[in-house]
């Protein structure tokens, strides 16, 4: 079994992403699943061709996308993608679409085949804060998430795929407003870890496809 598990470059001023940077903390087999490990531009429509692409080169079982989602407590598996770009602030290329579908041809939105229930319980059964949430958001996050989303949809119908966004790392609050929210790297990938635990525990008891919202 393969997991593909991708992390952002830093953006928006940050010297770090605490995604990728704990990606890199993450062993290389996890309950018997080879980890591959992809550092992703966060800039819109060419994350998504750069998890495509690894996807052909790597045939994955499984891919995971994580993303930094500031100001959250928790690290959160992601519910669903929309089909909506608006950007509040500047990709790395400048790009800051607003009101603008993803896909053409796709879905209103996408639900994950992840199983969501069993990632959240096994991170708080080891004492790390975890929720599901409802919105990836609007900016590449859920752009990333989305085009996944779709090309399990369209071409690739047996992978398992979703997004987890993780907070802010320590070092990344030390100028922040008293009471930002913050976690350790070291928190961070070790969630990570059990959420690829309950993942590849899990993935035959996922029977049914991937939904979709019209």
């Amino acid at each position: 079994m393969k997991v593909l598990i991708t992390g952002f470059d830093p953006f928006g001023g940050e010297a770090v992403n605490p995604a990728y940077e704990a990606v890199k903390l993450l062993p290389e087999v996890i309950c018997g699943a080879d980890i591959i490990k992809l550092e992703i531009p966060t800039v819109y429509t060419k994350s998504g061709e750069a998890v495509e692409k690894a996807i052909e080169e790597h045939q994955p079982d499984v891919v995971l996308c994580i993303g930094q989602a500031g100001g959250r407590s928790s690290i959160q598996i992601e519910k669903v993608a929309i089909n909506l770009a608006e950007a509040r602030i500047k990709d790395n290329e400048g790009n800051q679409p607003m009101d603008e579908a993803l896909h053409d041809d796709g879905e209103n939105a996408y639900f994950t085949n992840l199983p969501c229930k069993a990632v959240v319980n096994e991170l708080r059964n080891n004492n790390i804060p975890a929720h599901i949430s409802y919105t990836a958001g609007t900016f590449v996050c859920n752009d990333v998430m989305y085009h996944l989303l779709y090309l399990i949809n369209k071409k690739y119908s047996s992978i398992r795929g979703g997004f987890i966004h993780v907070p802010y790392a320590l070092e990344q609050v030390i100028d922040k407003p008293a009471g930002t929210c913050a976690m350790s790297l070291e928190t961070i990938a070790k969630g990570l870890e059990l959420a690829i635990k309950a993942i590849v525990e899990n993935n035959e008891d996922i029977s049914l496809h991937m939904g979709t919202i019209m």
